[in-house]
């Protein structure tokens, strides 16, 4: 391989990672696309082909993360929880303890059944 030929592997390689870190953002594919050539200065098909690549990288991390994945989402979760807590934000709290007990089985059912049922009643006045 020329040192022409490297050098430009090694360019394809950058902008590939470049445009990997831009899709975390969030962005459709196609305005990944579109911005992506217009930021490196390629072509709309080099850019297609650099997004054909980097949707590869992303189907390979996905199987080599998926086993590890449940417990990162655990991990965040209780991170967010105890951020929500110190800030004060209840609502947050709630949903976050409510994700977490989905996950490792409780269910409506299962709270429901386990508290306990308050019947109040108001009689009326008596002189």
């Amino acid at each position: 391989m020329s040192q022409a030929d490297e050098h430009e592997r090694v360019k394809k390689d950058v902008r590939i990672r470049r445009l990997y870190r831009r899709q975390l953002e969030g962005l459709s594919g196609r305005a990944l696309v579109y911005e992506h050539a217009e930021k490196e200065q390629v072509s709309i098909p080099t850019a297609w082909r650099d997004w054909a690549e980097v949707k590869t990288l992303v189907d390979a991390d996905w199987k080599e993360e998926r086993e590890n994945m449940l417990p990162r989402l655990q991990h965040m979760r209780t991170k967010l929880f105890n951020q929500a807590i110190k800030k004060g934000q209840l609502q947050t709290a709630s949903q976050v303890l409510d994700s977490i007990g989905r996950v490792i089985g409780e269910s409506v059912e299962t709270v429901n059944i386990q508290a306990p049922d308050l019947t109040i009643r108001i009689e009326e006045k008596r002189d």
